[in-house]
C-alpha cells in the first residue's frame, strides 16, 4: 500500500497529468483568474482567454512550475486602471514559472513583479501606462528581483516611472529582443552579476540602458555584464522619475550609462540621437555609509559601437556651457574620469572620450574636461556565455 501511495505521488508530479486551466474574459474576471492561479499545479497552464480582463486588484501566484499563458500581447490585456491597491499588477514567488503572450496595463505599482523566483521566463510580454510617461506611473515594468537565472525574451514596457524592464540583486541574466519606450530608464542591471543584454531596442526613454551598482542594497552586484547589438536612439524623454529616486539623476538623453560596476562591455551597439551622451561612464557620487562599497567603475570596455549624433544638448549639470566651450556639442563618450587608473577604461578608439577628471565627492565646478581617446585593448570575454536551463530556452519558442 506504501509502495502504490509512492507511486501515485510520483504520477502525480508528472507533466502527463498537467492540465491546462482556461480563463475567459467576462464577469467576476477578477476572481476567476486569482482562483486558476491559486488552484493550479506544477506543471499546470493557466490558459488566458483572448480579451479584455478589468481587474481591480494585483494579482498573485506562488506556485512553481506554472505557466501563465495568454493569446497574444494584443489580445490577451490585464487592465489595472480600477485597481484598488498600489500594488503590482502580478506577484510571482515561486520558481520555474513561464510568463508569455498577454499585456498588462496601467497598474497602480509595479506591473509584473517577481521576487526569489528562479528559472523565471518573460516571453512576449507587454506592460504599458497608457496615460504616456507620468510620475504617479508604477515604478517598473517587468521587475524581477533577487532570482537566479532570468530570461527575459521579447518583452515590451513603456511609461514605468523608474525602470521599464529591470533586473536586481539577481545572477546568470538575459535580456534579449525586447523594447523599452518612454520609461525613465529604459533597461536597468542593478546590483546583480553574470548578464548578457543583446538586440534590444531603448528608444525615447530618459536614458536607454543602466548598469548600476548601489550601496545599501542586500545584494552587491558580481559585475560582469555584456551589453551588445543593441539599438539605442533618440533617448529623449524628459526625467519623470519622482523626486529621489535614483534614476532621477539620469540626464535625458543618455544611451548607456555604467555607475560602480565592474567587468562590464558596452560593445556592437548602434546609438544616435542621445543628446547628452552615448555612452556615460561614472562612479557612484552621493553619501554612503557602507566601507566595503566600492563607488568607481572598474574594468569597463568600450568598443565596436556604431556613433551617430550624440552630445547635442548634454542635460547634466554644467553641460550646455561646457558644450559650448567645446563649439557646441560633446563628444559621444563621457567619462567623469573618477577613479582615475583604476576604471580602467579601455577598448577601441573609434569615437572621442571627454573625460572631467573628477576626483569623488567634488563638484562640477572643479572639473578639468580633457578629450582622450580609448586606451586601446583586445576585446576579452567578460565571462562564459551564459547558458540558462534547456527547460528555460524552451519555454520561450
Amino acid at each position: 500500500m506504501l509502495r502504490f501511495c509512492a507511486l501515485a505521488a510520483v504520477l502525480a508530479a508528472t507533466p502527463a497529468l498537467a492540465k491546462d486551466i482556461l480563463v475567459e474574459a467576462g464577469p467576476n474576471a477578477q476572481e476567476r483568474l486569482q482562483s486558476a492561479l491559486l488552484d493550479a499545479k506544477p506543471g499546470d497552464t493557466v490558459r488566458i482567454g483572448a480579451g479584455r480582463f478589468e481587474l481591480t486588484d494585483g494579482l498573485s501566484l506562488d506556485v512553481a512550475g506554472v505557466t501563465v499563458r495568454g493569446a497574444g500581447t494584443d489580445k490577451t490585456v490585464l487592465s489595472f486602471k480600477g485597481q484598488l491597491g498600489a500594488g503590482e499588477g502580478l506577484l510571482v514567488t515561486s520558481d520555474d514559472v513561464v510568463l508569455r503572450d498577454f499585456a498588462v496595463e496601467d497598474s497602480k505599482g509595479d506591473g509584473i513583479k517577481s521576487k526569489g523566483a528562479d528559472r523565471i521566463v518573460y516571453k512576449n510580454v507587454r506592460v504599458e501606462w497608457t496615460g504616456g510617461p507620468k510620475a504617479s506611473n508604477g515604478a517598473y515594468g517587468v521587475y524581477p528581483v533577487e532570482s537566479s537565472d532570468v530570461l527575459i525574451d521579447g518583452v515590451t514596457v513603456s511609461g514605468a516611472s523608474d525602470a521599464g524592464i529591470y533586473v536586481g540583486q539577481s545572477n546568470r541574466i538575459i535580456v534579449r529582443n525586447s523594447t523599452a519606450m518612454y520609461n525613465v530608464a529604459g533597461i536597468e542591471i542593478e546590483n546583480s552579476g553574470y548578464a548578457e543584454v543583446t538586440n534590444n531596442l531603448a528608444t525615447h526613454n530618459t536614458g536607454g540602458i543602466l548598469v548600476f551598482d548601489l550601496p545599501a542594497l542586500p545584494k552587491r552586484g558580481a559585475g560582469y555584464v555584456l551589453v551588445k547589438d543593441n539599438k539605442l536612439i533618440d533617448n529623449d524623454t524628459p526625467n519623470f522619475a519622482p523626486p529621489g529616486n535614483t534614476v532621477a539623476t539620469v540626464p535625458t538623453g543618455t544611451g548607456v550609462l555604467v555607475m560602480a560596476e565592474n567587468d562590464v562591455q558596452v560593445v556592437a551597439n548602434t546609438l544616435s540621437g542621445n543628446g547628452t551622451a552615448n555612452i556615460m561612464v561614472v562612479a557612484y557620487r552621493q553619501p554612503f555609509e557602507d566601507k566595503s562599497y566600492d563607488p568607481y567603475p572598474r574594468d569597463i570596455y568600450i568598443g565596436h559601437n556604431k556613433h551617430g549624433r550624440a552630445g547635442f544638448a548634454p542635460a547634466m549639470p554644467g553641460g550646455a556651457a561646457l558644450a559650448q566651450a567645446l563649439g557646441g556639442t560633446l563628444p559621444p563618450i563621457f567619462w567623469d574620469g573618477t577613479g582615475g587608473d583604476k576604471v580602467n577604461l579601455t577598448g577601441v578608439a573609434d569615437a572621442p572620450v571627454l573625460t572631467l577628471n573628477l576626483a569623488l565627492g567634488a563638484g562640477i565646478e572643479t572639473a578639468k574636461p580633457q578629450i582622450i581617446a580609448l586606451q586601446e585593448k583586445a576585446l576579452q570575454k567578460v565571462a562564459a556565455r551564459i547558458l540558462l536551463p534547456a527547460a528555460m530556452e524552451a519555454a520561450a519558442k
